[in-house]
């Protein structure tokens, strides 16, 4: 079945751009007026975050935060048949800063939130920088969508690592200057094992293990952030966290991670997984929560 789909969905990757982004506008244009995909979800979030904006700013938040979703997904179908070359025409790359590490002799976390369009990442940076270049991911259940997945990303140079196999492989990985991302914005699966931080207007659970990473093979912390210049144009550039996370605590290093996830999200709010439950889980009195200090 993977090679049938495949094949399938590389013949249709040939059709220009603009075409990918009239069904986007069709399928998004649907989704609020019609199924309301999360809608309830999207709002509740970006209620939180943006208490300030009055609801009509909200609501124009929403319908364009649904056009840069499907967006994301029908470009990934362009994307299986996009050179490099043909990428870099559309996403301006700012590495100056993980360069200047890796040159070093040092091995970067590049920390990323859910922003659009994550999926050009694996077609520009691992041929831009010239080091290894990996990142975790978690299987998606359907086992096709998987497989097509993990070829797309992997195509150009980079270096899938389940979340399952990243204990046993994170050894190898840094052994020699290199670049891992790292999406730790999503909710934990334990908030009781999490690090919990005031995140806009509301307490959050934060992942304690890219930190603690960090931390173990002293590798730099790097924001990457991810801009939409225009449809189907973005600009990716990169800004120091933290050189040398040794002399900080994972919860400080997290808290570091946390105001620049803020600080990208504010900069473009429509341009961020809005769908996922980010303040699902409630603030529990045994939780501490860190606030910088």
């Amino acid at each position: 079945m993977y090679p049938v789909t495949r094949f399938v969905l590389w013949m249709l990757s040939h059709l220009p751009f603009v075409f990918f982004h009239a069904l986007s506008w069709g399928i998004a244009k649907l989704m609020f007026y019609g199924i309301g995909y999360r809608k309830e979800v999207i709002e509740q979030n970006l209620a939180i975050a943006f208490p300030e904006k009055s609801e009509t700013e909200r609501k124009r938040l929403t319908k364009d935060f649904y056009v840069r979703f499907t967006d994301t997904f029908l470009e990934s179908i362009k994307m299986l048949s996009l050179s490099n070359k043909a990428a870099l025409k559309r996403v301006t790359l700012d590495l100056q800063v993980v360069e200047q590490l890796l040159a070093s002799g040092r091995s970067v976390q590049l920390m990323v939130a859910h922003q659009f369009n994550w999926e050009f990442i694996n077609l520009t940076v691992p041929v831009a920088l010239g080091h290894p270049f990996y990142f975790v991911y978690r299987p998606i259940g359907n086992k096709v969508i998987d497989q097509l997945y993990c070829w797309q990303r992997t195509r150009l140079g980079g270096h899938a690592v389940s979340a399952d196999q990243f204990a046993e492989k994170k050894e190898p990985i840094f052994s020699k200057p290199s670049v891992l991302a790292l999406g730790a914005d999503q909710n934990p699966g334990r908030p009781d094992k999490a690090f919990w931080m005031p995140f806009f207007s509301k307490p959050a659970p934060f992942f304690t293990g890219p930190a603690k990473g960090a931390i173990q093979h002293n590798a730099a912390m790097v924001m990457f952030q991810m801009e939409r210049t225009r449809r189907g144009h973005y600009r990716f550039s990169t800004r120091l966290i933290c050189e040398h996370p040794r002399n900080y605590s994972p919860e400080q290093l997290t808290f570091m991670y946390k105001t620049e996830v803020e600080r990208v999200i504010k900069a473009d709010p429509a341009n961020y997984l809005w769908s996922h439950r980010r303040w699902r889980h409630a603030m529990r009195p045994e939780y501490q929560l860190f606030t910088g200090a």
